[in-house]
């Protein structure tokens, strides 16, 4: 099993949020036009 040599989740530790790893597709603001496009707020 390894037990000594543990493998974390990237999120398991410092929280998930505010984080700027490539990985963590939630923190992308690429969509953020088209969706207020979409909603009409724009």
């Amino acid at each position: 099993m390894n037990l000594l040599r543990p493998i974390y989740k990237k999120t398991a530790a410092y929280g998930h949020f505010g984080r700027h790893d490539r990985d963590f597709t939630w923190e992308k603001l690429d969509k953020v036009d088209e969706i207020k496009s979409f909603l009409g707020l724009k």
